[in-house]
């Protein structure tokens, strides 16, 4: 089972090494929205990788379901919420489908 820490991208690990000052800001208002949710946690997690299907932001895919999954998010949820922007963004969500699947089986 791989740990959240090793499912971060490249990019933001870079973020996180290269620029600590800017990446603890964004924490803080990531963690500030997180409390004003109304949102259970689960919720919340397979919302969110609604919006990153919809965006086709695959880097962020693994990291996020790893999360939903630890949120009580099943692979039927997570593949749900992944197509459930086929309406309005197109195929274009089904883009992550496999990352998605890859990182649910694996954690």
């Amino acid at each position: 089972m791989a740990d959240a820490a090793s499912l971060v991208s490249d990019a933001f690990q870079a973020f996180l090494r290269e620029a600590p000052e800017h990446a603890r800001a964004w924490g803080a208002m990531v963690g500030g929205l997180a409390e004003a949710s109304a949102l259970d946690k689960k919720t919340s997690a397979l919302a969110y990788l609604a919006v990153l299907a919809a965006r086709r932001l695959e880097s962020g895919i693994p990291f996020h379901v790893h999360i939903a999954k630890q949120a009580g998010a099943s692979r039927e949820e997570v593949i749900s919420a992944i197509l459930i922007g086929l309406p309005a963004a197109g195929l274009v969500v089904t883009q992550v489908l496999p990352a998605a699947i890859a990182a649910y089986d694996a954690s």
